[in-house]
């Protein structure tokens, strides 16, 4: 009965890639800007992880030059560090703790030794530091003037492989510098965020009799199962209200895609296929992208909700797969060599269902499982080479690549 779903994992971690940092496009001309540390009475270690961490999320939010020296001026100090002089924007904090264990974080950022910003900032545990620095982040790009990044400041879930059939789903921030494990034990796999408030989720157990999807949600604990199939139950995606399910399902051996609706319960099959069709995403409401081998080849397609009509959406690429979608775009994963059993590259491609438009995102290695931003200017993947995987960041507007790598296990899959 699990034939067909490990076919399916098979094909996404068992390849290996390149974990280095792919900067796409030269950034001589942006702005500089440097940071400084003031606090007082405070770890060491925790001082430069906090600092690290600042100063890699204004590197990803990719509108200046970073500095990446560690200087501590006093906080009150009217001008800059002398080294820093010259910087066009500097950033300086002072951390706070209480006797309660809660850190309170003040910050403003120089221009030319003027202050054109600041903001106080608290956080009940400390150990959950990397998500002011996000915040941070997200408030210097929001000054600056740029479209908006909520998703520096959002969660990633994912299943990280620990041994063979033994998996645990992990709740992190996107640089992987906080991990959560939230689901020990067994063979749990695919998890999908069931809200964009990031309170529950959905996930694949391979623990059961039958393939089983479940449902927990994190602030109440509760925890049910949804659905079981033979052969194969996964969730591809969740619609915007939460109210609507796609799912990969194979109950005669064939994977076909259906809707499950949470409300009513009630599942409806949208493709009928002798092949294989996985992995759908909602292109709206009444539309679909999914993967299928209609071709010989797995490759990507489209079709409406209640029609029969399907309609093939990549033309460029040897073996399609592993697709997200946001409005009018679809990032897939794509071979870009000819021999289905050499090691090969696989590479994610940005295209519009509008246009001709098409772009290659990755150079090098294997990437895979792209998943969207909630606002479509960011791409999240998964990056594996030899036994690290990495986290990668792709910057859409700014022609960027960044990678986080996991200390142990494989990621075998993830939602953002």
């Amino acid at each position: 009965m699990k034939i067909l779903i490990s076919l399916l994992m098979t094909i996404t971690i068992i390849f290996a890639s390149d974990a280095t940092i792919e900067v796409i496009k030269k950034a001589d001309s942006l702005p500089s800007i440097a940071v400084e540390d003031s606090s007082i009475g405070i770890n060491k270690e925790f001082k430069i992880k906090f600092f690290k961490s600042l100063v890699a999320d204004l590197n990803v939010i990719s509108l200046f030059n970073v500095d990446r020296n560690y200087r501590t001026p006093k906080y009150d100090a009217n001008e800059v560090s002398y080294e820093n002089k010259d910087s066009d924007y500097v950033v300086r904090y002072k951390i706070i703790k209480k006797d309660n264990g809660e850190l309170n974080i003040k910050l403003k950022m120089f221009n030319k030794d003027k202050i054109v910003f600041n903001k106080n900032y608290k956080i009940k545990q400390s150990k959950i530091y990397m998500f002011v620095a996000h915040a941070i982040a997200y408030d210097i790009n929001k000054f600056m003037g740029e479209a908006p990044i909520g998703w520096i400041k959002r969660k990633v879930i994912f299943s990280r492989i620990i041994s063979p059939k033994k998996s645990e789903l992990v709740i992190a921030d996107y640089t992987l510098s906080y991990q959560h494990t939230i689901v020990k034990g067994g063979f749990n796999i695919f998890p999908k965020w069931a809200t964009k408030a990031q309170d529950s989720f959905y996930y694949t157990s391979l623990d059961e009799r039958k393939p089983t999807l479940k449902y927990i949600n994190i602030k109440t604990g509760q925890s049910k199962i949804i659905k079981s199939s033979d052969g194969m139950m996964i969730c591809s995606d969740v619609s915007d209200d939460g109210k609507k399910l796609l799912l990969t399902m194979a109950p005669t051996g064939q994977p076909d895609i259906y809707i499950y609706d949470v409300n009513t319960k009630k599942t409806l099959k949208l493709t009928n296929y002798g092949g294989i069709d996985v992995n759908a995403q909602f292109m709206g409401k009444n539309k679909i992208a999914f993967v299928s081998n209609r071709l010989g080849n797995p490759n990507i397609f489209s079709k409406k909700i209640g029609s029969n009509s399907v309609e093939q959406m990549v033309y460029y690429g040897k073996s399609n797969a592993a697709c997200s979608t946001f409005d009018e775009y679809i990032v897939y994963k794509s071979r870009e060599s000819s021999n289905a059993f050499a090691k090969n590259t696989f590479n994610l491609h940005l295209i519009s269902t509008q246009t001709d438009f098409i772009r290659r995102l990755t150079a090098v290695g294997i990437n895979e499982f792209p998943r969207f931003s909630v606002n479509g200017d960011a791409i999240i993947f998964i990056k594996n080479y030899k036994a690290q995987s990495s986290i990668g960041i792709i910057r859409l507007n700014h022609n960027k690549n960044y990678l986080f790598p996991l200390k142990y296990g494989k990621v075998q899959s993830m939602d953002w």
